[in-house]
């Protein structure tokens, strides 16, 4: 192999390695791009997430308000018809 060729075949790698950085760099840019998305639909779903409890710890108040006035109605029945039956004994 002479001297001619040598610099043909580091020409023709050298254009290679040069493609390779360029598709590399690609690569790393799309990977950047994913996770700069991904970042943000983490986000996203935190703010939902935070959203969701927030309606959960309202809609539990409230329901346990509800059975907290049904058992105060319950026990005030249950008074009446115990004054009821001893009035009948």
């Amino acid at each position: 192999m002479n001297s001619d060729e040598m610099e043909e075949i580091k020409r023709y790698f050298g254009v290679v390695a040069e493609d390779l950085r360029i598709e590399i760099r690609q690569v790393a840019e799309g990977h950047e791009v994913i996770r700069n998305e991904i970042q943000v639909f983490r986000n996203e779903v935190k703010e939902e997430f935070k959203e969701v409890r927030a309606l959960i710890k309202f809609s539990y108040a409230e329901l346990d308000q509800r059975i907290s006035l049904l058992e105060n109605e319950v026990t005030v029945i249950k008074r009446r018809m115990d004054q009821i039956e001893a009035r009948q004994n």
